[in-house]
């Protein structure tokens, strides 16, 4: 007798159990994002069918710049550095300047209105100077927010070269999802930076 009344209140607390657990308001669980796995960094030199060259990852293809239509603006010495597993891009603009004061200007201000645009969903940009070990300048701008760039740059001799590099994601995430590859992306760039050589005759190389 004991055990059946045992077994019924059993029976009961399991029913009970059920119900509650499919009466339950289930939330589904947010989409995780794949886990980035950072190649070991190692670099080759660019084609020397450039007036500039540097040094990028092996990992990446070098492939010509097709995200802006040809224009007055555009030129065949865009390039593009597309990194497949990491979904990201470097893109590099370059222009000549050949002792044209008023062309600097122009370049130097339409990098700057290309950074600015990031200011309405940019938490900071922070700009720095560094010199290269080959003695040349890169002005730096660093974005922090849900933007689109995180890391830009510009370099020039101001009589012969500009150079513009501004680094782009190909996915939709949070960008503190994507920080490991945004920080491994900036050290590339850096070493795009401080390899940077100009092929003119008239520049240094």
């Amino acid at each position: 007798m004991y055990n059946l009344q045992m077994d019924r209140i059993s029976w009961a607390i399991g029913l009970i159990v059920v119900m509650a657990s499919c009466s339950r308001d289930y939330q589904p669980k947010p989409k995780g994002y794949n886990r980035l796995t950072l190649p070991e960094a190692s670099y080759r030199i660019s084609p020397d069918t450039l007036p500039y060259q540097f040094e990028y990852s092996i990992h990446a293809k070098f492939l010509k710049d097709t995200s802006w239509v040809k224009s007055d603006y555009w030129s065949n010495y865009w390039v593009e550095i597309y990194y497949p597993e990491l979904q990201s891009s470097i893109h590099l603009t370059y222009e000549k300047i050949n002792h044209d004061e008023k062309k600097l200007r122009e370049y130097l201000k339409d990098a700057y209105v290309l950074t600015s645009k990031h200011q309405i969903k940019a938490y900071s940009i922070d700009e720095t100077i560094v010199q290269t070990p080959s003695g040349k300048t890169a002005v730096i701008a660093e974005l922090d927010g849900e933007v689109p760039s995180q890391f830009q740059f510009t370099m020039t001799d101001s009589v012969q070269n500009f150079l513009r590099g501004a680094l782009y994601f190909n996915v939709k995430v949070q960008n503190d999802s994507l920080q490991p590859a945004i920080e491994y992306m900036k050290k590339d760039m850096m070493k795009l930076i401080n390899t940077v050589a100009w092929r003119n005759k008239s520049s240094k190389f």
